[in-house]
């Protein structure tokens, strides 16, 4: 082996060996924030989706881009070991714009699924919906654009 190509050699290990302990942190952070919510909520978010429907209590038509002929959206929410009876807000921006907010319940036991909907008013651009405990407390959000 040329000297060169072992330096190549070595300096490819070496960024795999970062990117790797980079991963374990992330997860372990990531691991960390999902504990930290479900002591302050007592349930954990297990999915939250944007989607065109409800299907038999699942979200269908999935997507993160949407057409501009899509009139109206889902927020799908499932929830699992919900420690106690309480309730989500669903808030929907265009923008920075707030444009809707929905509270719905969330029932104690081990899963919940709930999801809000919002007709799109042709608005094209970057929408977000933030979920929300009952004190206005930031939980999660999920993101999607509409073109």
């Amino acid at each position: 082996m040329k000297k060169h190509e072992g330096v190549v050699l070595v300096l490819a290990l070496t960024i795999i060996a970062v990117c790797g302990i980079a991963l374990s942190i992330h997860g372990q952070e990531k691991g960390k924030q999902e504990g930290a919510l479900k002591e302050k909520t007592g349930f954990t978010i297990a999915k939250l989706v944007i989607g065109t429907g409800v299907d038999n209590r699942e979200p269908v038509g999935v997507a993160e881009v949407l057409p501009a002929s899509t009139e109206k959206v889902y927020c799908f929410l499932e929830a699992t070991g919900i420690a106690k009876d309480t309730e989500v807000s669903f808030v929907w921006f265009y923008g920075q714009k707030e444009m809707l907010k929905i509270t719905l319940p969330v029932k104690m036991g081990s899963r919940w699924r709930t999801s809000a909907c919002k007709n799109l008013r042709g608005l094209k651009g970057e929408w977000k919906v933030e979920i929300r405990d009952p004190g206005g407390n930031f939980l999660k959000d999920i993101k999607f654009r509409v073109e």
